[in-house]
């Protein structure tokens, strides 16, 4: 019995499907940029917050706090700040990056912190100058959410560094100066300068609203994100710059969560206590964690901040952590 002309119809969308299979076997990662991945990523829910506890949002609509539909989720996972600047280059490069989160996912762990910024003139650099973006990094960062939520892993994605690694805020201060502005070199301008602020809230934009490459799937739309950091352990001049970087804090957080409502904003510091907590210094790894112009209490309870965070060095700060049934004290 011949086929009728609905089963030759079909011939040529079955060949095409077979043929975008091959390419993605050959070379584990998709290599055309339109919405037929998405076919063949998991479904994830979106991370929120109720009270303490962290809880997937199921219908995706959980606003960084509590929606319907809720089942609680347990963070265990890594950091990893190198995984967008290997994914540029793509072939083994791109290899390690998908080996590192397939092997973390092997482990039960959940999520990745990782940088989303790289400022200035060096090689793989994703901001060149204030609002110009090369894309051939933007595809980088986007293979790492692929990757990320292939593996049913979660990132923590970081906007900006404190210190001049990857160009930082002092790159944001040299910007502004270049464009002719009176901005003062002290470090403490990148938390207080209007212009440098506006820099910054450009380069959220831009990332908080792109459209992933292989995806199509915006990133604000995207639940393979756990998180938007502001900053990578920021620092002040002084302890007088608390003022400054709460207000700074405060800003950011809050148009993050006008640009997007899905997803946590968290701020990356450090955990210590400052001048405005004397009675808790005694914890802080020395006399000098204080005068930062940081304060763990003070900066994590900003409406808009929707978990605290606090990074711990035991080598380097004298800490003795005792870890019991996975819990650190």
């Amino acid at each position: 019995m011949k086929p009728n002309w609905r089963d030759k119809a079909l011939y040529p969308i079955l060949g095409g499907i077979t043929i975008l299979l091959i390419v993605y076997l050959a070379f584990d990662e998709p290599s055309f940029s339109f919405t037929f991945p998405v076919l063949w990523l998991p479904e994830m829910g979106f991370v929120g917050t109720n009270s303490t506890r962290f809880v997937v949002v199921e219908d995706g609509g959980g606003g960084g706090r509590a929606g319907r539909a809720q089942s609680a989720v347990y963070v265990n996972g890594w950091n990893s700040y190198w995984l967008m600047e290997e994914s540029v280059w793509g072939g083994q490069s791109r290899a390690r990056v998908a080996e590192m989160m397939r092997r973390g996912a092997g482990m039960g762990m959940t999520v990745c912190r990782t940088w989303a910024f790289s400022d200035g003139n060096g090689p793989n650099a994703l901001q060149r100058s204030p609002g110009v973006f090369d894309e051939r990094v933007f595809r980088g960062l986007d293979y790492v959410i692929v990757e990320a939520r292939r593996n049913r892993v979660r990132v923590i994605l970081s906007l900006v560094n404190n210190l001049n690694a990857f160009g930082g805020k002092a790159q944001y201060i040299r910007w502004a100066q270049e464009a002719g502005e009176n901005v003062s070199s002290s470090a403490d301008s990148f938390f207080s300068h209007p212009t440098i602020k506006e820099y910054y809230k450009a380069y959220i934009k831009a990332v908080v609203t792109r459209k992933n490459s292989m995806t199509g799937v915006r990133y604000y739309d995207e639940p393979a994100i756990f998180a938007w950091e502001l900053m990578n352990e920021p620092r002040g001049e002084s302890g007088s710059s608390a003022p400054l970087l709460q207000s700074w804090i405060t800003e950011m957080a809050a148009y993050i969560k006008s640009l997007d409502q899905r997803h946590l904003v968290t701020i990356g510091v450090e955990g210590f206590y400052g001048l405005q907590t004397q009675e808790k210094n005694a914890v802080n790894p020395g006399e000098w964690a204080s005068s930062l112009g940081t304060d763990f209490l003070n900066n994590s309870a900003i409406h808009d901040i929707d978990f605290a965070s606090v990074h711990a060095y035991p080598d380097s700060c004298g800490w003795i952590l005792t870890y019991v049934m996975g819990m650190t004290y």
